[in-house]
C-alpha cells in the first residue's frame, strides 16, 4: 500500500491522518504536516482542497498547501478562525483526525506547462498558491517565468515570511512584495499599497502568460481588470474561490452560485467563466 493514492471508494468515508508536525508562520496561522495512518499517498492536485474533521468538534474544508510531488505526506497552512481550526491549533503531534477528499479541480497543471506564470496572492491566499509554487520548483524545466506577486495588510502580517525570505533569493522566480501600510518605512524597504500597485513593476508577453489569483474576494476585480490591461485573455486568468467551501460534495448548497456548485466545477475557474456570475465575485 505503501505510495499508493487514496482510493475513491467513498467521498463521505474519512481516512485516519496523523499530525507529525506543527509549525508557527504568523500571529494566527500555523503549518500542519500529516501522514495517512494506512501509509497511502493523497494524491492531490494544486488547487485542490481537502476535509478536515477532529472528532466531537466537526468538519471544515481546507486547501493543500503542499505539492503533490512531496511524498509520504502533505501539510495544511491554517488560519485560526473557527470551531475546528482553533481545535487544530491547540493539538500536539501525535494528535489523529480525519481527511476527506482530496476534492475540486485544482489548477489546469497541464495547460501552465511551457507557459510563464503570473500569480497574485492576497494574505492567506500565498496558502493554497504554495502547493502549485512548490510543484513548479520540483518540476522547472516544464514551466516559463514564474512570477509573483504577494500582498499584505502589513509587514506583521506577512504569510510563510521564512519561505518568502529564501524565495527573494532564487534566481528562477521574481518575487515581488507589497503591503497595504506601513508604520516604520523605514523597516520595509519595498512597496507601500494594494497588491495590484505592483502591476506596473511586471513586464509579461500576454498571449504567453497565465495569471492566477487567490485572495480576499475583494481584490480579485481589481487583478482581473490589471489583467486585462496588460492584455492577458480572460480564459487565461485564473481564480480560486476556494473560500467558498463547506461539504465539498455538493449537498449543503453553501458554495452555489446561481446554477454552478463550486466545490463540484472549481474550486478554480477562469475569469472568462465568472464574470458575468453576479455572486462569484
Amino acid at each position: 500500500m505503501i505510495g499508493q493514492e487514496i482510493p475513491q471508494t467513498s467521498i463521505y468515508l474519512p481516512h485516519l491522518a496523523e499530525l507529525i508536525r506543527v509549525e508557527s508562520i504568523a500571529e494566527r496561522e500555523k503549518l500542519f504536516e500529516f501522514k495517512l495512518k494506512d501509509r497511502m499517498e493523497l494524491g492531490h492536485k494544486p488547487g485542490q482542497f481537502i476535509e478536515l474533521s477532529i472528532l466531537g468538534i466537526g468538519e471544515a474544508p481546507i486547501s493543500i498547501s503542499s505539492s503533490p510531488t512531496k511524498k509520504g505526506s502533505f501539510e495544511l497552512a491554517v488560519r485560526n478562525v473557527g470551531n475546528v481550526t482553533n481545535a487544530l491549533h491547540h493539538l500536539d503531534t501525535g494528535a489523529m483526525m480525519g481527511i476527506r477528499g482530496p476534492f475540486g479541480n485544482g489548477f489546469p497543471v497541464d495547460d501552465l506547462k511551457g507557459k510563464d506564470i503570473l500569480m497574485i496572492a492576497g494574505g492567506i491566499g500565498l496558502f493554497p498558491l504554495r502547493s502549485l509554487i512548490n510543484y513548479i520548483f520540483d518540476k522547472r524545466g516544464e514551466f516559463g517565468r514564474l512570477i509573483i506577486l504577494s500582498g499584505c495588510k502589513c509587514p506583521e502580517e506577512r504569510m510563510l515570511a521564512k519561505e518568502l525570505d529564501k524565495w527573494h533569493k532564487r534566481k528562477d522566480l521574481e518575487l515581488l512584495e507589497s503591503v497595504d501600510r506601513c508604520e516604520c518605512l523605514e523597516e520595509w524597504i519595498t512597496n507601500v499599497g494594494v497588491v495590484t500597485t505592483l502591476f506596473p513593476k511586471v513586464d509579461i508577453d500576454p498571449k504567453n502568460t497565465f495569471a492566477i489569483t487567490v485572495g480576499p474576494p475583494v481584490m480579485y476585480r481589481s487583478v482581473a481588470a490589471e489583467c486585462q490591461k496588460k492584455g492577458i485573455p480572460d480564459e487565461q486568468i485564473l481564480m480560486s474561490l476556494e473560500r467558498r467551501m463547506k461539504c465539498g460534495v455538493g449537498k449543503c448548497g453553501h458554495c452555489q452560485i446561481n446554477g454552478v456548485y463550486v466545490c463540484q466545477e472549481g474550486p478554480v475557474f477562469t475569469y472568462a467563466q465568472i464574470k458575468k456570475l453576479r455572486e462569484a465575485l
